[in-house]
């Protein structure tokens, strides 16, 4: 048997390719660290439930991978995830960590935000903050459960429309009512009627307002004329408080006499002089009271009068002397 060396070169670098073809595999599933894995750090993030989350699964910074789960366990009352965190990638203090399901029916992964820049960084072995998501199998229970109640819901609604053997529905109940009254409803349909063709022939007082030009423009003007009544009433009521306000604030005659203490004092000093010169005017005392409660002073001052008034005939026929004269013992 005899080797052929080009036979040779092509087992040879088929070998070589398939060997590249591997290397280059190997490189894209171990994130291009084939020779050299970072080790990186841990943090533990506790849940409830790790729904289908398991080793090897991603663990991503805003959409961006930083490491893997390392591992999945029970502690306690709770399961936790320890994650593996890549060297360089720093979580701060504040950052939730939670379980995502990538599309409706892929793998799971623990998404981390980003936190605040405020915030320390989490130490090696540190616990994260945690957030339970929904994923599809609660929500797709509770969907169940909200279809098991709409489907009670329509089958109560079926059975109070419809009724069941032992009471009628609110259909029948409805339609034994209408042949109850079908009598009734008749008359009522062609009272009805009757009242619609007045209407259209303008007769009564809504036919004549809606069939009335004159009508129907008597009653805008009414209604402006209310608008206007209520716009001077609505003036009249600004006025009003602004004359409460002037008084309030102890302006003017009336506000004084309300607020200014001293001038209240004054008005009841001057009641109190004016009624007791009314009653000094009826008790007869004084010039004025005497000659309102005397009857001689009156009689006098009439007789007064008429001397006074003879004398002044007089004086047309004597001089000027004489005439002071004859006043003089006229009045005296």
């Amino acid at each position: 048997m005899t080797n052929n060396p080009q036979q040779t070169a092509r087992v040879g670098l088929f070998f070589l390719l398939g060997m590249a073809l591997i290397w280059v595999t190997f490189e894209t599933l171990s994130g291009g660290k084939l020779w050299f894995k970072d080790k990186g750090y841990t943090l533990v993030a506790g849940f409830d439930s790790l729904k289908e989350l398991k080793a090897g699964d991603d663990v991503r910074m805003a959409g961006v991978k930083i490491g893997d789960v390392a591992l999945t366990r029970l502690a306690g009352r709770r399961a936790e995830a320890v994650l593996r965190i890549d060297s360089d990638k720093r979580i701060k203090a504040d950052a939730t960590a939670t379980i995502v399901t990538q599309g409706l029916i892929g793998t799971g992964y623990v998404s981390i935000d980003l936190g605040t820049d405020a915030a320390p960084f989490l130490p090696a072995g540190g616990e994260i903050r945690t957030a339970t998501s929904a994923d599809l199998n609660s929500v797709m229970a509770q969907l169940g459960d909200l279809g098991r109640k709409l489907e009670g819901a329509l089958g109560g609604l079926g059975t109070s429309l419809n009724g069941d053997s032992r009471q009628p529905g609110l259909l029948q109940k409805v339609d034994a009512i209408l042949a109850e009254n079908r009598e009734n409803l008749s008359r009522t349909t062609a009272n009805l009627q009757q009242i619609t063709d007045k209407v259209n022939r303008g007769e009564g007082t809504l036919g004549r307002l809606l069939n009335d030009a004159r009508l129907h423009d008597e009653l805008l003007a009414g209604v402006a004329e209310l608008k206007q009544g209520a716009t001077q009433a609505r003036g009249f009521l600004t006025n009003a408080e602004e004359l409460v306000a002037e008084v309030k604030r102890g302006r003017g005659t009336l506000g004084a006499l309300v607020y200014d203490q001293k001038a209240a004092d004054d008005l009841k000093a001057s009641l109190a002089s004016l009624r007791e010169v009314s009653e000094q005017l009826a008790q007869g005392r004084g010039t004025l009271g005497q000659l309102l409660k005397d009857d001689s002073l009156v009689r006098e001052t009439r007789a007064l009068l008429k001397k006074a008034d003879r004398a002044i005939d007089n004086l047309d026929d004597t001089g000027p002397i004489t005439a002071v004269g004859v006043v003089a013992n006229g009045l005296f």
